[in-house]
């Protein structure tokens, strides 16, 4: 890692002092280095870059980098361009030392206009002065008017051979796609724990400063993938820990829980024990430990956790503790992904009643105590197997058979019945619709089954909704209508019927009170079959159960296909009607 040159007098901050000054000193950014190498070597250079990726990743050195690259001559003086920049040449030192007059930096967060954008073009038709190409770095581009975006547009699209534009921005959802089409993309990725603790043992081993490894690995977590950020906590825990970074430095520093007591918590959410929760809470606050930290913390812990139980090679990672191994091995056996997935989301619930809350280490309580409370109870799935194993099924079989044939009986005294289901109900419609038209309608349902599958709703909805049908036969209905009915109803059914079955239909008004409707009949019929539902000995316990339910909707199936699935209910032979509650 090469040091940028400063004044031996003044101290210069670990990210200023070791900014990489060569593409090898990059760290993480590989497929970026492979690009430019082979753009460099194949002579295809592109007029435009930009750089986007969070704040801290290198946008602005690779944008430098890019400028010596393409500038360097060499230490004799006569190199081409190259992925490796001598850092001795005029060109070199110049642009390394932010001096070089063909190598332009703009802050775009203070030179918005487009009085600077047209400054800057106005000084790009002229060729460069001692370097190759003349190079604009724009830092912060998205930060530019809209103005000055559009000013920038027909020279970014043909610019003059000896320039080339280079842009860096946190936010590349903020510039115009038009600036986007003509630019040369390349996303910075985070740097990876991994990556930022061995920079960091670098940086402290050419310092001559010893660091615990664990405090080490505590500040690139903080760092959250940004090596700048990374080098500013660092340099303030040398500061103060006096030149000897300890874990327990850091950890005040930041602000944190110790990560076994955090685990510690985490055992005792998951097994119940509230009492132990709130003396663990008071202890991590009582050393410093900020309630919205350990909430992170215990989120974090919720999400590695599931990704072991998913995976369970994941133990073996660098990245994961002694102590986080053990503890993970254990409630990894005892934690079911549901508990995991009940426990995330309370946690992350927790963040914002944290921030609305007047205290935040009371708010903290209050939310682990729920979810220490709500982690010991079962799943619905759990409870509705336990009522299965405890409840008396021995007579459920006849129970169905018996209810199933009222069922049956309530729905043929019914005047409307259920409409085919399956490929049965599929297979008619599939006729009658490609026919064209259908010989004739002989009940209602039919004519329903008809509207449904030539999907004409309006009509359908009428029928089922805003009438009483009193007679209906093949060519004639007779019927009750609301009177809120659409006024061109008749002449659309009407139309309907004729163009359907290709003869003229009578349609005969009857005056008088509209009665029970077609939904009237198929609610009732709903109706009858959830109270006849909730009789049967399993449904009547579940709702014991869960006090509060109802049956919302009752699905029908035969046994027979059920068998499969569910061969522990007795009776599956029986040609009866199963119901099941649907969520």
């Amino acid at each position: 890692m090469a040091e940028e040159n400063t004044n031996e007098n003044q101290y210069v901050v670990l990210a200023r002092k070791y900014r990489p000054q060569n593409f090898e000193d990059l760290l993480g950014q590989d497929a970026l280095v492979q690009t430019l190498t082979n753009a460099i070597q194949n002579n295809r250079l592109h007029h435009a870059y930009i750089l986007t990726g969070i704040r801290g990743v290198g946008k602005t050195t690779t944008a430098r980098l890019i400028a010596r690259a393409l500038n360097c001559t060499g230490a004799d003086g006569k190199g081409g361009p190259t992925i490796h920049p001598c850092g001795v040449c005029d060109n070199c030192k110049a642009i390394a030392a932010g001096r070089h007059m063909d190598v332009m930096e703009l802050d775009a967060a203070s030179h918005t206009g487009v009085d600077d954008i047209r400054e800057l073009l106005d000084s790009a038709r002229y060729a460069p002065t001692n370097a190759r190409y003349k190079v604009y770095i724009i830092d912060e581009v998205h930060m530019l008017s809209k103005g000055a975006f559009n000013a920038l547009l027909k020279t970014l699209e043909e610019p003059p051979a000896h320039v080339k534009f280079i842009f860096a921005t946190t936010e590349i959802r903020k510039v115009p796609v038009t600036i986007l089409s003509r630019c040369q993309r390349f996303d910075l990725q985070r740097l990876s724990v991994e990556t930022l603790t061995q920079l960091f043992t670098k940086i402290l081993a050419n310092e001559n400063i010893p660091a615990e490894t664990e405090a080490l690995d505590i500040i690139a977590k903080a760092a959250d993938g940004s090596a700048r950020d990374g080098l500013s906590l660092l340099d303030q825990a040398i500061v103060l820990s006096n030149g000897n970074i300890n874990t327990d430095v850091v950890k005040k520093m930041l602000g944190l829980a110790d990560r076994s007591q955090t685990l510690t918590l985490f055992e005792n959410l998951v097994n119940g024990n509230m009492e132990a929760v709130l003396k663990d809470i008071s202890e991590q606050y009582t050393n410093g430990a900020t309630p919205m930290i350990v909430l992170q913390d215990l989120i974090n812990i919720t999400h590695d956790l599931a990704k072991v139980k998913i995976i369970p090679a994941l133990l073996n990672s660098t990245s994961l503790s002694e102590i986080e191994k053990k503890t993970f091995a254990t409630l990894s056996t005892s934690c079911s992904l549901a508990v995991l997935s009940k426990i995330w989301q309370m946690l992350i619930k927790g963040i914002s009643e944290i921030n609305m809350a007047p205290s935040a280490v009371e708010a903290l309580e209050m939310i682990l105590l729920r979810v220490a409370y709500s982690a010991s109870l079962p799943t619905p799935y759990e409870i509705l197997n336990e009522v299965k194993k405890n409840s008396d099924l021995a007579g459920i079989s006849s129970v169905y058979s018996g209810q199933s044939a009222l069922l049956q009986n309530s729905a043929a005294a019914a005047p409307v019945s259920v409409p085919p289901s399956g490929t049965e109900k599929k297979n008619d419609l599939t006729a009658t619709v490609s026919a064209g038209e259908t010989s004739g309608f002989n009940t209602v349902e039919d004519l329903l089954r008809y509207l449904e599958g030539t999907k004409k709703a309006l009509i359908e909805y009428s029928i089922k909704h805003d009438v009483c049908i009193r007679e209906f036969s093949d060519g004639h209905i007779a019927m009750n209508i609301a009177p809120s009915i659409h006024q061109d109803f008749i002449m659309n059914l009407h139309k309907l019927l004729s163009e359907a079955t290709g003869r003229q239909w009578e349609i005969e008004i009857i005056k008088g009170d509209l009665g029970e409707t077609i939904a009237d009949k198929e609610k009732s019929v709903a109706e009858a079959t959830k109270k006849n539902v909730s009789e049967y000995p399993l449904v009547k316990k579940i709702l014991e159960e869960f006090k509060g339910a109802k049956i919302e909707t009752v699905i029908r199936k035969n046994l027979e296909e059920l068998a499969e699935n569910e061969p522990d209910i007795p009776g599956d032979t029986v040609p009866v009607t199963y119901f099941e509650e649907e969520e």
